[in-house]
């Protein structure tokens, strides 16, 4: 027999063969190895599935391939630890896919750094940080540079002042002190940002339980001290009427704010004695209280808040408990004859009450006792009283034109000083912060002086004011003594402020377009906010103080 086969292969056989053995090591490289039958029926059909699954492989890489170049390599895992030797196995950049990104920024902590940014050097960095922080404006107003304003016309635009004579401001200044002032009235909400981190009060740091009762109050943790005052004109506005839904059927002749700045005390001769919610547009009424024996000429609370003196042209005088809402009788007075008690002062301790009595005698009365404790004389008669050094001494005047200092602890007179141009003393009033005392007379003319040099010798006033033409009933400083309210009863509108830095009157009030009627008392609250002003006509007048922040 021949070697070569009776029965040899046809060529095409022979290149299906070589086809399937090339497929057979594609897929045994490919980590897919298959085993092969002894049939051709089950090798083709192994063949067709296994084509299958390789085109769903292509499919599925076309696809990872395509998330990648959209969102990333999502699928690359991250392998931490690498060793200097697995540098060198690493494939080259010619082999990287041309379909992956070069870069990704990551916004997971809020930053748009970029890998490639990581990279830069410190000065670069701080460039690219410069040029984010230095914002360049969209457009520049070139008007605005030519611009010039005049803020010292305009009532609104003096607070935007740096100085007492400063008038005429630049368009770029204008604009700038706007947004200063607007950033002052209206600061920043940090506190509710989502980000900010709570304060951990659970150390056992002694300050620790102080913080927290600190933030258990709504008090001011800071009381600072009010800028300064400018004169000239005075910025203010007139708010509704303290009475307006109660108004008094006769004159007022008592306003008083209480020391939570919010209760005002409203007496008159309609013998009712009213307590108003002070808020500048409702001012509702709390309280009101009849004394049927006794139309009220004066009446004030204590410095302590705890009660309230009312007083008329009776022999006896009446206190009012806020707490317990008691009214008691203070009087007649054992051992004296006094046909009046309407006018007195308090002693800013709250242990005193001063009467004005005849003769020139000073009542001395307890607030606890409700009885007569000493007495005071003078040589002329007394008109007028005020305490002064918190209440250690007590200034007095009256029908002989002068002043006389009481020293409150031992009750004796310790300097008797002439006031200037005065015949007959009608108004005392000390204030509340510093030494300054004024003193006003029946001719209209108020002085100002300096109780150190008062007491020292110097007479000479540091300024006498003469723009009342009529008697001088009543005056009243601010807390922080930079406002000086004179006024009298006998004239319309007769009311003025004075700055009392310069002892110079403003000259904007009282208002030209506005009717004081006859004033008859005024007040101001105790941060100096709200000044009250009460006249015969039975209203009491509230203004606000744009100076002051707070009521």
């Amino acid at each position: 027999m021949s070697l070569i086969s009776q029965n040899p292969l046809s060529k095409e056989l022979v290149q299906k063969k070589r086809k399937s053995t090339k497929k057979d090591e594609e897929r045994i490289e490919n980590g897919n190895e298959m085993e092969l039958d002894a049939t051709v029926i089950q090798t083709k059909k192994r063949g067709r599935k296994e084509n299958n699954d390789l085109i769903d492989v292509e499919e599925q890489n076309e696809m990872n391939k395509l998330e990648n170049t959209l969102f990333g390599s999502l699928y690359n895992q991250v392998e931490f630890g690498k060793d200097e030797d697995d540098d060198d196995e690493e494939e080259p950049e010619e082999e990287l896919d041309n379909g992956s990104p070069l870069y990704f920024t990551d916004k997971s902590a809020n930053s748009a750094l970029s890998v490639y940014e990581e990279d830069m050097d410190p000065s670069e960095e701080s460039n690219v940080e410069q040029e984010k922080s230095q914002r360049k404006p969209v457009w520049v107003d070139e008007e605005e540079q030519n611009t010039t304003i005049n803020i010292a016309n305009v009532n609104k635009l003096r607070k935007l002042r740096k100085g007492e004579y400063e008038s005429v401001i630049s368009g770029s200044a204008y604009v700038s002190r706007l947004r200063a002032q607007h950033i002052k009235m209206n600061p920043g909400t940090d506190w509710a940002r989502l980000d900010a981190q709570p304060t951990d009060y659970s150390s056992e740091d002694e300050d620790s339980e102080n913080v927290v009762n600190i933030l258990r109050t709504n008090e001011d943790l800071v009381l600072k001290r009010s800028a300064k005052l400018l004169p000239g004109l005075l910025e203010y506005s007139r708010l509704v009427d303290v009475n307006v839904k109660d108004p008094s059927k006769g004159p007022v002749n008592s306003v008083q704010f209480h020391n939570n700045a919010q209760l005002l005390l409203v007496g008159g001769l309609d013998r009712k004695l009213k307590f108003f919610q002070v808020d500048g547009k409702k001012n509702e009424m709390i309280q009101s209280i009849f004394l049927e024996d006794c139309p009220v000429r004066k009446a004030a609370f204590l410095p302590d808040g705890s009660q309230a003196i009312i007083s008329g042209r009776r022999k006896f005088a009446y206190t009012f408990d806020l707490v317990n809402a008691r009214v008691d009788k203070i009087g007649p007075l054992a051992g004296r004859d006094e046909k009046s008690l309407e006018s007195f002062e308090i002693s800013p301790d709250s242990k005193t009450i001063a009467f004005l009595g005849n003769e020139g005698y000073i009542l001395l009365v307890s607030t606890k006792t409700k009885e007569l404790i000493g007495t005071l004389k003078m040589n002329g008669t007394v008109r007028s009283i005020a305490f002064t050094n918190k209440g250690e001494k007590l200034l007095s005047t009256g029908g002989d034109g002068k002043i006389y200092h009481w020293d409150m602890r031992t009750r004796t007179c310790c300097h008797i000083g002439v006031d200037e141009g005065c015949l007959n003393g009608t108004a005392l009033c000390a204030s509340p912060v510093g030494n300054l005392f004024a003193a006003g007379s029946d001719s209209g003319i108020v002085n100002v002086y300096n109780g150190d040099e008062f007491l020292g010798g110097k007479r000479k006033p540091i300024k006498a004011i003469e723009n009342l033409t009529t008697k001088v009933d009543f005056m009243k400083f601010n807390g922080d003594a930079q406002i000086l309210a004179i006024g009298s009863r006998m004239k319309k509108n007769s009311m003025k402020l004075i700055h009392v830095p310069t002892c110079s009157v403003f000259s904007n009030w009282p208002p030209s377009y506005q009717a004081l009627g006859y004033p008859s008392c005024v007040d101001f609250s105790p941060r100096g906010g709200f000044m009250a002003m009460g006249n015969a006509a039975g209203k009491v007048l509230l203004y606000k103080l744009h100076q002051y922040h707070q009521a």
